[in-house]
């Protein structure tokens, strides 16, 4: 098996103040063609601390920036491998945050070219939605999450979430 690069991320459970969660639709992400739901968030740089990932990564993706403070800690996390749609080899380590806000309208102009060109959309989910919808929602048990969140049962420690790429490495 070739050499995986290691990929931690900093993801953020955006939700606001009618208990609706951001997600985006991303297109081509991996070497699967088709799309998934997926939370605000991104790779983190080395040495770079979570919650300053979290911070940079939120005001790139939505334009709404918060000092990293705001990340008090991580909520949920979940970890595999996955191949790029290059062919290239990953292993993901995604660190999940809880943040909460009024209301937000959505800037992804602080996205780069790539991010932008891969998403086609965003939408805010109420927790319904989530429970019942049949397109692709990572991480896989989002909604039984957010259930939790919402209800304001912060989990101590991370909850751990399956991995969501079914293929092999290889």
């Amino acid at each position: 098996m070739p050499e995986a690069i290691l990929r931690p991320s900093a993801r953020i459970l955006l939700v606001d103040d009618k208990d609706r969660l951001l997600l985006y639709r991303g297109l081509g992400l991996m070497k699967n063609p088709g799309y998934a739901w997926f939370t605000p968030g991104g790779g983190v740089k080395e040495s770079e601390p979570l919650n300053h990932a979290a911070a940079r990564e939120l005001r790139e993706e939505t334009g709404h920036s918060v000092p990293p403070g705001e990340f008090e800690h991580v909520v949920a996390t979940s970890s595999g491998h996955w191949r790029h749609a290059d062919g290239r080899l990953f292993l993901s380590f995604d660190s999940f945050f809880f943040l909460r806000i009024r209301e937000l309208e959505v800037d992804v102009s602080g996205m780069e070219d790539q991010e932008r060109a891969m998403l086609d959309r965003f939408h805010w989910w109420s927790l319904p939605e989530l429970r019942s919808t049949a397109e692709q929602v990572i991480p896989l048990g989002l909604a039984g999450l957010m259930e939790r969140l919402l209800a304001g049962d912060i989990p101590r420690e991370p909850v751990n979430f399956p991995w969501h790429h079914p293929d092999p490495p290889g």
